[in-house]
């Protein structure tokens, strides 16, 4: 593939960054990409996802540096929140979050448990739990 083919469909087709519909009406984002007759790829929904996860990890640390302090199963528990929920929506969590700056692990999930995104996301919420208790990946 020519770099001159690349440069003239970036400048046909334009750039969108988030999904809309084309004048056919498929969904669409990026340069063209048919999301509803082409979709993703295995290896472009893992690069999307590492990158969503580390974008998440970047708003904890911005909005909770502390956080980097306590061991990585927790961490990865707060950070599976964020991603989940979006940085403001978590920081509504402040009772647990107080409790884990304390290293009151066990407080901090009943207060995870204790929540509406628990209600709604079920099984996710009790597994985030047990791995805050224990501090070991479920």
């Amino acid at each position: 593939m020519s770099d001159n083919l690349v440069k003239q469909l970036m400048r046909h087709e334009g750039k969108r960054l988030k999904p809309y519909r084309c004048t056919a009406d498929k969904l669409t984002i990026g340069y063209g990409r048919n999301l509803d007759d082409v979709g993703i790829s295995d290896a472009e929904a893992m690069f999307m996802l590492r990158n969503d996860i580390s974008q998440a990890r970047v708003d904890l640390l911005q909005n909770h540096p502390w956080i980097d302090q306590i061991d990585y199963p927790r961490q990865d528990v707060f950070i599976n929140m964020v991603f989940n929920l979006g940085i403001n929506r978590f920081n509504g969590f402040k009772n647990a979050l107080a409790a884990a700056k304390v290293g009151d692990f066990d407080l901090c999930a009943k207060e995870m448990l204790d929540s509406r995104w628990a209600s709604q996301v079920g099984e996710r919420a009790n597994e985030l739990a047990r791995q805050m208790v224990r501090g070991e990946y479920a």
